[in-house]
């Protein structure tokens, strides 16, 4: 579904990625992880068109979508949730939800909002309230919920669970996992290595703007380096 070849991404002088190369297949959840700056950011916006790339290959279901408009990449179907939510806190739950279906039709953007409300029932609890009186765990539902409102084939995450309490991060990656069994493809960007390689397919370890590892997610859970270094064990 997506090749990435050689990417290379700088900013100014400062050099982001070095030459990434990483596959996800169609019906995967991959886990790209990480400490800070590793370029795992980075490498999303790169995806999805909001930060231009130097050299290297962005394909999406054989289709080059290197100099692309981040809206048609869109319409291709690649989504992009971004790490911080980016609601709009004035506007209602509804409101926000709508402004990810921009491209669909009515009859269309009223399908995806049912199916929105029926994996995130707390938010058509609150439909009609401002986005931003939600607490953190709701805003992140109403950020992922904005996203599949898009009609995603290729959702990705960028850091869902920061900041949020270990309950809510429990309901979150278990709520990812069921987004993917409704054939929706996930490139998850995540600092909570444990939760994430536990229900990827595959996953990908960078470092300093590399992909130093790779393996499926349980491969790379019981690596002795991925432990010391992500896990602290």
């Amino acid at each position: 579904m997506l090749s990435i070849e050689n990417l290379k991404v700088a900013y100014g002088k400062v050099q982001a990625l070095w030459g990434v190369s990483l596959t996800v297949a169609e019906g995967e959840i991959v886990a790209l992880v990480g400490a800070n700056g590793a370029g795992k950011t980075t490498l999303l916006k790169a995806i999805s068109g909001i930060i231009a790339h130097q050299s290297g290959a962005v394909i999406y279901n054989g289709r080059h979508l290197e100099g692309s408009l981040p809206k048609a990449i869109v319409k291709s179907g690649i989504v992009h949730v971004p790490e911080g939510r980016k609601l709009f806190p004035e506007m209602t739950v509804t409101e926000n939800l709508l402004m990810g279906s921009y491209l669909a039709g009515p009859s269309e953007r009223r399908r995806r909002l049912d199916w929105v409300f029926q994996i995130f029932p707390l938010l058509k609890e609150r439909h009609h309230q401002m986005a931003g009186t939600l607490s953190g765990g709701e805003q992140q539902m109403l950020a992922i919920g904005r996203g599949l409102m898009a009609g995603p084939k290729l959702l990705m995450l960028d850091e869902p669970s920061l900041g949020l309490a270990p309950i809510m991060v429990e309901e979150l990656f278990r709520v990812i996992a069921e987004i993917n069994t409704a054939h929706v493809t996930v490139l998850l960007v995540e600092q909570n290595t444990a939760h994430a390689l536990a229900i990827a397919h595959k996953g990908f370890v960078l470092e300093l703007g590399k992909v130093v590892l790779a393996g499926t997610g349980s491969e790379l859970l019981s690596n002795t380096d991925v432990r010391k270094a992500y896990l602290g064990l």
